[in-house]
């Protein structure tokens, strides 16, 4: 019997006096069901109903359970699917995992386990229901379940979001994803990373300036607040941000006005703001490098990305899905990784997390000439890969580094002379110095 309200499972074993007592067991809990002894009709059912996870038998005749997985990837590849099988082994577990299969149980069926997997299945089904403002993150893991079921919530409440996690974690895509549940979600979502842009411009990409206001400044221009006005300013790696500029943003979101450069009108603005940052703001504001009330403005609700290792049981599904769309994209006939291959994608170490992952799967596509990616090309990608490219903030910083430490060699440490070489006033300088811990009176000679 099929309800509309309920879950609908499709339940697939040629062994029908189990497909029956499953039925009942599984209605009786609320499920809705649908079944069949035979894997080609179940590719049937599919096009049917609208199913909602597929728990098959593994062996059975003409299509077994994993040939049957392979057929439902490749035209439902979110669909979640469970293995039942009566030869269970270590072996066959690890490999229907590692395929990206949502679970696997053993005959005699535990009613306790396959409950427990399905809970995970409706909560997921909940967290995302019938909108899709969460579709860019592809995930099975509790932890990012429970940051998703929060993120949803708080994206109806217009408050200022604070979300920390490493280079690669998928900052701004939860940001937008926070953007597309909101309210503000028909306006515009506006990002701008503040570590990017050179301190003397960050003020007018921000909050705009006046035609004149600066050498080079042709033309007024409105700035990113109120660009974003209405909708969402994202403001990443919001470490970075100058001491000096987080006293007007601060400013800016206390009033709720902005003003720009060269301006003495002030003007009004409705944004919504969320920030991320991959540094550590509550050693920052000990270190007097963020202010403590800024710091509270932005931090109202926070959450915490795991690093992808942290999620390495979404590592399966991520690459299968990052699969198809590279494969897609490049018009490239390759439809999944040899069961080797997936399993050194799982076990690999991943500093780079969801970041690297994509671009090791790209050049995965991008160097195929056969349907299934072996092994060797995930090997070959992994090595490419293994000093992960910076991203500009990094970058940035070994930048500066080296440059001072260039500066304070060619001066002998006298930070006066490094001033005016490097066109910085002193106080400047000195900021640079601290912030990258280097004395200048090691640099000098006796």
């Amino acid at each position: 019997m099929i309800n509309e309200e309920s879950m609908k499972i499709l339940l697939v074993d040629d062994d029908t006096a189990l497909l029956r007592l499953l039925t009942i067991r599984l209605e009786q809990q609320g499920y809705s069901i649908v079944s069949t002894d035979d894997g080609r009709q179940a590719l049937n059912l599919l096009k049917q109903y609208n199913i909602d996870v597929v728990i098959s038998d593994l062996r059975m005749p003409n299509i077994d359970g994993l040939a049957l997985f392979d057929q439902i990837k490749e035209h439902h590849p979110t669909l979640p699917v469970i293995l039942i099988t009566a030869h269970g082994t270590i072996q066959d577990a690890i490999a229907a995992t590692k395929l990206g299969m949502y679970g696997f149980i053993t005959k005699p069926i535990n009613h306790a386990e396959l409950q427990n997997i399905l809970s995970s299945i409706e909560k997921q089904k909940s967290i995302r229901g019938d909108n899709t403002w969460a579709k860019q993150i592809i995930t099975r893991n509790d932890k990012m379940l429970l940051l998703l079921d929060k993120a949803g919530r708080i994206a109806q409440r217009d408050v200022s979001v604070l979300i920390s996690g490493a280079s690669g974690t998928g900052k701004e895509v939860l940001a937008q994803s926070i953007h597309n549940a909101s309210p503000r979600s028909a306006k515009p979502f506006v990002a701008i990373n503040c570590g990017a842009i050179p301190e003397n411009l960050l003020e007018s990409e921000l909050f705009g300036h006046t035609k004149g206001a600066f050498t080079g400044a042709v033309y007024a221009s409105p700035g990113l607040f109120k660009e974003a006005d209405g909708g969402t300013l994202f403001l990443d790696e919001i470490g970075d941000m100058p001491m000096s500029l987080q006293v007007k943003l601060l400013r800016a979101l206390q009033e709720q006005m902005i003003w720009p450069v060269g301006s003495s009108q002030s003007v009004k603005i409705d944004v919504r703001v969320i920030s991320a940052t991959h540094k550590n703001l509550t050693q920052a504001m000990v270190q007097n490098e963020f202010r403590e009330d800024l710091y509270y403005r932005l931090n109202v609700v926070s959450f915490a990305l795991p690093s992808l290792t942290e999620r390495a049981d979404d590592i399966p599904i991520l690459s299968r899905a990052l699969l198809l769309q590279s494969a897609a994209k490049h018009n490239v006939e390759v439809s999944a990784f040899s069961e080797d291959a997936l399993q050194l994608l799982t076990t690999s170490a991943w500093p780079g997390n969801v970041r690297q992952l994509v671009n090791v799967i790209e050049q995965c596509v991008a160097l195929t000439d056969t349907a299934l990616i072996p092994k060797h090309l995930v090997e070959q990608a992994l090595s490419a890969n293994s000093a992960t490219w910076p991203n500009l903030t990094d970058a940035r910083d070994a930048f500066e580094h080296t440059y001072l430490k260039k500066l304070l060699n060619m001066t002998d440490g006298n930070v006066t002379r490094a001033a005016d070489l490097a066109g910085r006033n002193r106080s400047d300088l000195h900021k640079l110095l601290k912030k990258h811990s280097l004395d200048a009176a090691s640099f000098r000679h006796n």
